[in-house]
């Protein structure tokens, strides 16, 4: 009956794969026990994929007459898996092609699929079903080596040992990625029976885990020490697969580009108990999913649904009453620079709903608050007094990383302006164009950022941010210029203490964002700007200087694109002063008449003109043509 069982499993691997699996000898060492010896699986004409010296199993003798082995005790000896890949092809890539059934091309699609796509939900219980019905009572491997070759990687895994007795699960592992190495130990348990298995994995070196490939894939970087997981529950119901469990890492340092720019990112610790559901077009993240970073937690649903051909997406996050001094204790270190050694009292929460029907982009649902208990105070300022702009100040300017100019805000600069020293035309101008509700809002204007993410989604790219006077400032006075996810964040943060903590009045906000925004080449701030435009101080500017000066803040290092070579504004600016013209007169900033007589006409004077005008002046010449006329005849009639 043995023979017949191991005749039957040789028969369907080699019927279905272009292989030869071998098995040298098989022998009962007693009544429910085999002995298997030199084992191999090898691709027609390729490189041996798989062998093993031998293999000691306790099998379940009911499994035999049916046909299949179910071992109860599995020892196994100098196992080797190796994977080839090289210019005459590879030993596993057969292993990967869709199978195909002679004479059932229109058969219907696998349990695990429909007509659009793969249920993944399916998929994963038969994986994770197949899995645990075939772990042995007791395993006992003993050096399991498995390695990849390729032209341009190689990678060897070597495991001295795995043990799994009574559900107590032991072992050892090395990872060797190029020159990359890792060593692990492992423990856990599994009850397989009820689908359960948890488990730790750390390193025994003082290296850490660092995961391979990722820096150059993804351009990152990640580290850590510890890591504990759990799988405790799945439920398979109605086409869904619903798992529950928990994940912790220990000492995790993440670096990204978009995340922090060149800083690693460091959490002591971080903790997931989740609640997944996948389904045919549907993944959720149940909102019973909590996340713990440090001694923050918060509780997070995700959804994606297809329905036809419809997207829909959902995203909540949500807090419960939290001390403010765990909050900024708990941000990772190298994500806020400005926010690390805040000490801070009272109560902290946060709630966030997103909602958007891609087929309906324009009833997106965003609401974010974050709300303070009355107490709530900041006791001490970290790495960055966030109330220095208040007073006299250094402000250095940046440009890919690095200082290009260093000045005073305040007085002792000679172009410094107070903001009653500015052109009411400037200021309003700014306003309407930047953020008519600065006076009136808390530092965010949430229809405005909705409109952004709408706009960002139907053009597929960020193409608009939303951001408001008092968030552009504290990126400016603050922030690196870099786009990263932390920035943001952070941003939103500062602008959240400054407004919510009236730590500056919205009068010295905007004096300070007038005296440092770029408006040209090493221009910076309304006086600098309006000498170097127009060779006058900023109180004296008209209508249509302001609006000028106005249309440059988004993008000053193309200030010369405004204008021709004969410094003259270009007709498409037209459209651009009637917009902010009309948005100043609805808004009673300026007159029916002044409106009228608006035209996007302004004159060059100050050192601008040299880097703009380029044409020749034509007017000149014909003076000189004239005088030389004049003078020619002159001398004839001498």
């Amino acid at each position: 009956m043995l023979q017949y069982t191991l005749g039957r499993v040789e028969a369907k691997v080699e019927n279905r794969y272009p292989a030869d699996f071998n098995i040298g000898s098989a022998e009962f060492d007693d009544w429910n026990s085999v002995v298997l010896t030199d084992i191999s699986f090898v691709p027609h004409q390729q490189d041996t994929l798989f062998r093993t010296d031998s293999v000691y199993a306790a099998i379940s003798v009911r499994s035999i007459f049916a046909g299949r082995i179910v071992f109860k005790r599995l020892e196994v000896d100098n196992t080797y898996l190796t994977a080839v890949k090289d210019e005459n092809g590879s030993n596993f890539s057969f292993l990967l092609k869709k199978e195909e059934v002679p004479g059932k091309k229109d058969a219907a699609p696998p349990a695990d699929s429909t007509a659009e796509e793969r249920n993944y939900g399916a998929l994963l219980n038969r994986v994770i079903e197949t899995a645990f019905k075939n772990v042995p009572d007791q395993v006992d491997f003993n050096n399991l080596n498995a390695s990849y070759v390729s032209t341009n990687r190689t990678i060897n895994m070597a495991m001295p040992y795995l043990r799994i007795n009574d559900g107590q699960i032991a072992s050892q592992l090395s990872v060797q990625t190029d020159s990359l190495e890792n060593n692990m130990r492992v423990f856990g348990t599994i009850d397989p029976k009820a689908y359960r298995i948890a488990g730790r994995l750390y390193a025994y070196d003082d290296m850490g885990v660092r995961i391979p490939y990722i820096k150059k894939k993804l351009d990152a970087a990640v580290t850590f020490d510890t890591v504990r997981f759990s799988l405790d529950s799945k439920q398979f119901r109605n086409e869904k697969l619903t798992i529950r469990g928990s994940a912790m890492v220990n000492n995790l340092t993440l670096n990204h580009p978009m995340l922090s720019g060149e800083d690693d990112i460091n959490v002591r610790e971080s903790e997931l108990d989740y609640v997944v559901t996948l389904g045919p077009n549907l993944y959720v993240v149940d909102s019973l999913t909590e996340v713990r970073v440090n001694r923050a937690k918060a509780n997070f649903y995700a959804s994606y649904e297809k329905v036809d051909t419809t997207k829909i997406i959902d995203l909540m996050v949500k807090t419960e009453q939290m001390p403010a001094n765990d909050f900024f204790q708990s941000l990772p270190t190298g994500l806020f620079e400005n926010l690390e050694g805040i000490q801070a009292q009272g109560w902290l929460q946060y709630d966030m709903k997103f909602h958007v029907n891609m087929d309906s982009l324009n009833q997106l649902v965003f609401n974010s608050d974050l709300d303070a208990s009355e107490d709530f105070e900041i006791k001490e300022w970290g790495n960055t007094n966030i109330e220095k702009i208040n007073r006299s100040f250094v402000h250095t300017v940046y440009e890919y990383g690095k200082p290009v100019r260093t000045f005073t805000v305040g007085p002792s600069n000679p172009f410094y302006s107070p903001i009653s020293e500015i052109s009411p035309y400037l200021r309003n101008a700014i306003l309407s164009a930047e953020d008519a509700g600065f006076y009136s809002h808390n530092g965010f204007h949430e229809e405005a950022f909705r409109q952004a993410i709408i706009k960002n989604l139907k053009e597929g790219e960020f193409a608009r941010g939303g951001s408001t006077i008092s968030m552009q400032l504290v990126k400016n006075v603050f922030l690196s210029r870099k786009k990263t996810v932390a920035r943001k964040v952070e941003e939103a943060i500062i602008v959240w203490l400054i407004e919510n903590e009236d730590l500056v009045s919205k009068n010295r906000l905007f004096e300070v964002y007038l005296n440092i925004i770029e408006w040209g080449p090493n221009v910076y701030g309304a006086k600098d700007a309006s000498r170097f435009y127009f060779g006058k101080q900023p109180s004296e500017l008209n209508l249509a200087e302001a609006i000028f000066l106005t249309s440059i803040i988004p993008s000053p290092k193309r200030y010369r694109s405004s204008f021709d070579s004969y410094g003259n504004l270009r007709s498409y600016k037209g459209g651009y002063y009637r917009l902010i013209g009309g948005i100043m007169r609805r808004r009673g900033l300026i007159s029916q008449e002044e409106y009228e007589n608006l035209t996007p006409n302004v004159s060059l004077y100050g050192r601008a003109r040299d880097l703009i005008v380029t044409a020749q002046d034509t007017t000149a010449v014909e003076e000189d043509t004239t005088r030389f006329e004049l003078e020619t005849i002159d001398l004839l009639e001498f």
